[in-house]
């Protein structure tokens, strides 16, 4: 008869600490890479949020903040110089070092760079804050002065963007065909944090003239895992057309509706493509400031109709408060969007009218006709 054999208890205990930390290996692996639907193992990282964010007035603009562990990006600075007063009270909350490390500028448009200009009354965003890497337009139509000699904002953009590059250590600015081209120390991809990164699109108008600025706008990806983010500026229909036609564009999580929800930009095109979860739109909803009729006012009505095929979720920062056709002040719409996407999936939370989609909000309800894929 064999003899039966004994277990040391220190042994016991060796082996149970060595099966906890397999078990927390493997358990680890599994929580921290999560399947592709279609195959293949996809890792998701922490926290990655996107900031559509109020400007503190009346007018229309982009100013977005994007946060992924401690990289801190800004992509455009509109609507007025005065705007930065709202937005860096706003971005102080996330970005605790003063440091900016990337900037994106779409376009050269007002709307876009004005925050970038600033005034004597408010500090532009170089003044405030380090830019590390500074990734603009290769192109427009703009000059940097005028008949009379005077600066335009365009000047005083390139100015203050020579004063940044001089006066922040290791600054280094791109445009973005240098990075499509990965030329001169540029890159077409940037890992921002673990597992998430920034690609620049290729525009067919980063070397091609066009007579309309907002085609030369900066287009962006943000990727993480099989999560998807597009960002296109002002890009109109013609731009949309080549971006779909020369970038492999994926199905996205995210939209930032093009143009601030211009009927002339979100086309079907691109739509089509792309097939976005969650459409942003950032605009002052409602006013005259580029319209001549109540359904060209931003959103459009047609790009509404258009983005109701794929998604109901849409979402606007600001609403216009308006006498007649003139406007008297402004409120939050849906206030600053913040879309979070981690592990548990991409949600949103708004400022003003959480959980209410754009459809449901009595500014739709009295501005806008439900689309047939709404009712």
């Amino acid at each position: 008869m064999a003899k039966s054999r004994k277990f040391s208890p220190f042994l016991t205990f060796i082996a149970c600490v060595l099966a906890l930390v397999i078990g927390f290996i493997a358990g680890f692996g599994i929580y921290t890479y999560l399947k592709r639907p279609k195959g293949g193992d996809v890792y998701v990282s922490g926290d990655l949020s996107f900031h559509f964010m109020q400007l503190g007035n009346e007018f229309t603009g982009d100013s977005i903040y994007i946060k992924s562990g401690d990289t801190d990006i800004l992509i455009d600075a509109g609507s007025r110089s005065g705007s930065t007063e709202t937005t860096s009270k706003y971005i102080d909350q996330y970005c605790t070092d003063g440091v900016l490390e990337y900037v994106i500028v779409t376009h050269s448009d007002r709307d876009h760079i004005a925050g970038f200009v600033g005034s004597e009354e408010s500090p532009s965003i170089f003044a405030r804050y380090e830019c590390k890497t500074i990734i603009d337009f290769p192109m427009t139509n703009k000059k940097a002065t005028t008949e009379k000699g005077n600066k335009t904002d365009y000047g005083k953009y390139l100015d203050n963007l020579q004063q940044e590059l001089e006066d922040t250590e290791g600054a280094v600015h791109y445009t973005a065909l240098q990075c499509w081209n990965e030329a001169d120390g540029a890159k077409r991809e940037y890992e921002i944090s673990d597992g998430v990164t920034m690609r620049v699109l290729y525009n067919y108008f980063y070397e091609h003239k066009s007579s309309d600025e907002n085609n030369y706008s900066v287009c962006l990806m943000f990727d993480q895992g099989d999560k998807h983010f597009l960002f296109t500026g002002d890009l109109e229909k013609e731009g949309e057309e080549h971006l779909v036609e020369y970038n492999d564009l994926p199905e996205v999580d995210l939209f930032k509706a093009g143009h601030h929800g211009s009927g002339t930009s979100s086309t079907s095109a691109l739509l089509e493509k792309i097939k976005p979860d969650i459409v942003c739109v950032c605009c002052c909803a409602g006013t005259y400031e580029y319209a001549d009729s109540k359904e060209n006012t931003f959103p459009y009505q047609a790009m509404i109709d258009r983005v109701a095929e794929y998604t109901e979720q849409v979402y606007v920062t600001t609403a216009g408060i308006l006498e007649g056709e003139s406007t008297v002040g402004y409120e939050p719409l849906h206030g600053n969007i913040v879309v979070t996407s981690n592990r548990d999936g991409v949600a949103v939370k708004c400022s003003a009218n959480d959980g209410v989609l754009l459809k449901d909000t009595d500014w739709f309800k009295e501005n806008r006709t439900m689309p047939s894929f709404w009712e």
